[in-house]
C-alpha cells in the first residue's frame, strides 16, 4: 500500500474567471473566523496521494507586517512561505476581523489554478468547510482571504495529548465524511486532508480547511480523487484511535508504524480501541478492493463511507464522572459564635457541651407573651385555612376529571403522568417535491449530541427557501417512531433562531408520511421561532410520525443570505 499522507479535493474549475462577489463582506453562517493556516508536511510525505506540478521560480514580492492589500487587509503576521508563496494572519479593517490570506505572485506557475479553486470552494457555502471570503488578482498579486478561526483547535495538538475517545473519534469521522461527501457531490475534491487541515471548534464541532485551495498552492492532483480523500478519512481516524500514523514516516508529529509489518489494524495497535471504529478504519484506508477490512467490503467514496458509518450502532457519549458530595458535617451554633464566619472546610474544631440557659424573670415573661401571641396567631390562622378550603370546594368542578373504570364509573382526578424519552427509530427530510437538500444530514439531529446538526444550504434573496419552486411548502424533519406512540412532548432545539416553523402530527393509522396532508394535527402553530420549539400537551396524541415544518429561514451574516436548520430533538411519551 503506497504512503499517502494527504487528502484530495478534486478542484472543478466551474468558476471560469468570474469575480468572486460579496464574500468579503459577508459573515459566515457560524460568526467565526480561522485558525494559522500552516503546512508541516514534507516533501516525502505527500505519498501517492497526488502528484506535485513543477514550480516556477516566481518573483516574490516584497510583503511586510503592515502591508496593506485592497485597502482593507492589513498583513500582520506570516506563519507559512514555501514554493513561492506565502500565509498571513491578517485584519479586515473594513469589518474588523481577523482574516487569513494566501498571496502568490501573478506570474507563479499555479496562480491561476488556485484562483479557480478559491472560487470554487467559495461558491460551495458550507459552514462545516472555513469559508473563501475573496479571491482576487492585483497589482502582479493574487491572494485569497479565508476565515480564521481563533476559538478551534488542530486535530494536530489534540492527538498531541492522546487519542481521543471513542465517541469523538465517531463524531469526528462522521462530520468530516459527510462534509466531504457533500463536496463531492458538487464537484470538488480536498486532496491535502491531514491533521492540520482538520478543526475542532469550542462546540465540538469538526471543521475542514483548505477545500481545494490547499491543493492548489502546492499543485497535488489525482486521478481517483473520491478515492484518496476516502483514504485520507481513514488516515485521521486512524491517527484519532491509536495516536499513531498508519504509514512507515513519522508525520504530522505522530509516530508511523513499524517498518516492514505492513497496514495493520487500528485494534491490534492499541488496547481497547472500538471494534466498529477500527472495522470502519481499515474499510477506508484498504480500499483499492486488496483485503479491505477483516469480512466487509472496501469504502471507495466519502458517500460510501458517510453510509457504513450510518449502518454502525451509535456510540454513545461517556457518562460524566461523579463527584461525591462532601462528608455531611453538623452545623452547631455556640453561644458567643453565632453570626461569625465559619471555620475553613476540612478544619476540625473541638465540639463544647453548651451549658445550660440561665432562667430569669424577664426571660418566663417574654416566653408566656410569646406563647400568647402564637395562640392568637394559630386561631385566625385555622378560620383563615378553613375559609380557604371551603372555597377550594366550590370551585372543584373545574378540575378536569377522567372516567374511571371501576367504582360504578364515577369521575376521578386524572392521575399524574411521568413521561420518559421515546426512542425515534429513524428520522428523514421533509421532501414534498420528491427533491432533497441534505438527506445524508438528517440523523445528526437526533444524535443526541447538539453541536451536530441538520443544516440548510445558504439560500440567496428570499427567507421561503430562495423563493423556489420545490420549496413551495418548505422543508423540515419526519421523526419516525419506530410504531405509534403516545406522545406527550416534543422538545426541538433549533439550528438557529429566527426560523418560521411548526410541529405536525400524522394520525396513528398513517402507514407512511411523506406529504403535508399526511400531518393533520397541529401541535404548534406556525409562527417565528427562537432556538427552542418545545410543546407540553395537556393530552397525549397516538403517532408514529412527527414534522418539524419549516417554511421561513433566518440571515445569515447578510440580509440577503438565508439558512437555517435543526440541531436536536427530543420525543418523551
Amino acid at each position: 500500500m503506497a504512503e499517502r499522507s494527504t487528502a484530495a479535493v478534486d478542484v472543478a474549475d466551474n468558476s471560469g474567471d468570474q469575480p468572486l462577489t460579496a464574500k468579503a463582506d459577508q459573515s459566515t453562517a457560524d460568526g467565526v473566523a480561522q485558525n494559522p493556516e500552516r503546512d508541516t508536511d514534507s516533501d516525502e510525505a505527500l505519498g501517492s496521494g497526488g502528484t506535485e506540478g513543477p514550480v516556477k521560480k516566481a518573483s516574490s514580492p516584497e510583503l511586510h507586517s503592515g502591508h496593506k492589500l485592497a485597502r482593507r487587509y492589513r498583513l500582520e503576521e506570516c506563519v507559512t512561505r514555501l514554493d513561492g508563496f506565502s500565509s498571513w494572519r491578517a485584519v479586515d479593517e473594513k469589518l474588523r476581523r481577523a482574516v487569513g490570506v494566501h498571496i502568490l505572485p501573478a506570474d507563479h506557475t499555479r496562480a491561476r489554478s488556485v484562483l479557480a479553486a478559491a472560487r470554487s470552494s467559495a461558491l460551495l457555502g458550507d459552514p462545516r468547510f472555513v469559508q473563501v471570503l475573496d479571491a482576487v488578482e492585483e497589482n502582479d498579486l493574487v491572494y485569497v482571504v479565508h476565515e480564521w478561526l481563533p476559538d478551534a483547535t488542530e486535530l494536530t495538538a489534540l492527538l498531541a495529548a492522546g487519542p481521543l475517545e471513542p465517541h469523538d473519534a465517531y463524531q469526528m469521522v462522521s462530520q468530516i465524511a459527510s462534509a466531504m461527501a457533500a463536496a463531492h457531490r458538487e464537484g470538488l475534491s480536498h486532496l491535502r486532508l491531514n491533521p492540520n487541515a482538520v478543526l475542532r471548534t469550542s462546540s465540538g464541532q469538526w471543521r475542514i480547511r483548505g477545500l481545494a485551495v490547499n491543493a492548489a498552492l502546492r499543485g497535488v492532483s489525482s486521478d481517483t480523487p473520491q478515492r484518496t480523500d476516502t483514504e485520507s478519512i481513514g488516515a485521521l481516524l486512524y491517527a484519532a484511535l491509536t495516536q499513531r500514523w498508519p504509514y512507515e514516516n513519522d508525520a504530522y508529529g505522530l509516530s508511523g508504524l513499524p517498518k516492514d509489518v505492513g497496514l495493520i489494524a487500528p485494534d491490534q495497535v492499541r488496547a481497547g480501541v472500538h471494534r466498529g471504529l477500527s472495522e470502519l478504519t481499515m474499510r477506508a484506508l484498504v480500499n483499492d478492493g486488496a483485503t479491505a477490512s477483516r469480512h466487509e467490503a472496501p469504502c471507495t467514496t466519502p458517500e460510501e463511507l458517510v453510509k457504513a458509518i450510518g449502518e454502525m450502532p451509535r456510540i454513545r457519549p461517556p457518562e460524566p464522572a461523579f463527584t461525591a458530595p462532601p462528608e455531611y458535617q453538623r452545623t452547631t451554633y455556640q453561644q458567643g459564635t453565632y453570626g461569625r464566619p465559619a471555620p475553613h472546610p476540612g478544619a476540625t474544631q473541638p465540639l463544647t457541651t453548651p451549658p445550660p440557659p440561665l432562667q430569669s424573670r424577664t426571660g418566663k415573661a417574654l416566653k408566656w407573651a410569646v406563647s400568647a401571641l402564637l395562640i392568637a396567631a394559630l386561631g385566625l390562622g385555622s378560620w383563615q385555612l378553613a375559609d380557604a378550603l371551603m372555597d377550594r370546594g366550590d370551585k372543584s368542578n373545574d378540575t378536569p376529571t377522567t372516567e374511571s373504570t371501576d367504582g360504578g364509573g364515577k369521575n376521578a382526578p386524572k392521575p399524574a403522568v411521568s413521561s420518559k424519552p421515546i426512542a425515534i427509530e429513524g428520522v428523514r427530510e421533509f421532501m414534498p417535491s420528491g427533491s432533497g437538500i441534505k438527506e445524508d444530514e438528517a440523523p445528526l439531529a437526533v444524535d443526541n449530541n447538539t453541536s451536530t446538526a441538520w443544516v440548510t444550504p445558504q439560500y440567496k434573496g428570499y427567507a421561503n427557501f430562495g423563493n423556489l419552486p420545490t420549496r413551495q411548502e418548505g422543508s423540515g424533519l419526519i421523526v419516525d417512531l419506530g410504531s405509534v406512540k403516545s406522545v406527550w412532548s416534543v422538545d426541538v432545539l433549533m439550528y438557529r433562531s429566527g426560523q418560521t416553523a411548526e410541529i405536525l402530527a400524522a394520525d396513528a393509522n398513517q402507514g407512511s408520511a411523506t406529504s403535508l396532508s399526511d400531518f393533520p394535527k397541529r401541535l404548534v402553530k406556525l409562527n417565528t421561532v427562537g432556538r427552542e420549539l418545545k410543546i407540553t400537551l395537556p393530552k397525549a396524541i397516538q403517532t408514529r410520525y412527527l414534522l418539524i415544518h419549516i417554511t421561513k429561514l433566518p440571515t445569515d451574516g447578510s440580509p440577503n443570505l438565508f439558512r437555517g436548520g435543526v440541531s436536536e430533538i427530543k420525543v418523551t411519551g
